[in-house]
């Protein structure tokens, strides 16, 4: 099934939409906590359009990337405390203590935590929402978590506006050919996360 195909169209004809600024707004403010399609698939052949403007665009995807992310940092905090008293008690006692584990980690290992959540930033293959949430859930700082979303999420949005600059169509041809296979793999991967955990406990 061919649904990040289907998306990514969808995304291309935005890009080139009179209002596409607008939509790459909204795209990047949504994905940060629900969206399953990445900007950068918007931001590629915006980007493309007016290699001028490359940095502008990755800029203006960043902030509301940013805004997006603390809307999913609450989520995750307020759905666990709206949800948390409602699971079966054994339930609650295993999430609790896994929940616990991870604070203790954090407050331990703080530097670990700020480096693994710049690289979860980072890279395309967990999806952004899942970090958002998580960090929500655990209760990272919201300065350090937008700080450290920053500088992964940044280095990804400069990174493509260098490509642009550098080697033009041949960045989003890459990405054409890809879309569903970065797709299910990222799908896949919060699956197999989600059962290694229910494994491990």
């Amino acid at each position: 099934m061919r649904l990040f195909g289907a998306l990514y169209a969808r995304v291309l004809t935005w890009a080139r939409h009179p209002r596409a600024v607008p939509y790459l707004c909204g795209l990047s403010f949504v994905e940060a906590f629900i969206f399953p399609v990445m900007p950068e698939i918007m931001l590629a052949p915006m980007m493309l359009g007016r290699r001028h403007k490359a940095f502008f665009y990755a800029n203006i995807s960043l902030l509301f990337s940013l805004l997006g992310s603390l809307v999913g940092y609450a989520l995750g905090h307020w759905a666990y405390q709206g949800i948390h008293p409602l699971l079966p008690s054994g339930m609650q006692h295993t999430i609790a203590t896994w929940v616990g584990h991870l604070r203790d980690d954090m407050s331990r290992h703080w530097l670990a935590m700020l480096g693994a959540l710049m690289v979860a930033a980072l890279q395309p293959v967990i999806p952004m929402k899942f970090v958002t949430w998580a960090a929500g859930i655990v209760g990272v700082p919201v300065l350090p978590f937008l700080a450290c979303i920053a500088v992964g999420r940044g280095k990804r949005v400069w990174l493509l506006a260098l490509l642009v600059r550098l080697v033009g169509e041949r960045a989003e041809q890459v990405l054409h050919r890809n879309i569903e296979r970065i797709g299910w793999a990222a799908i896949a991967i919060v699956l197999a996360l989600g059962v290694w955990w229910i494994v491990r406990q």
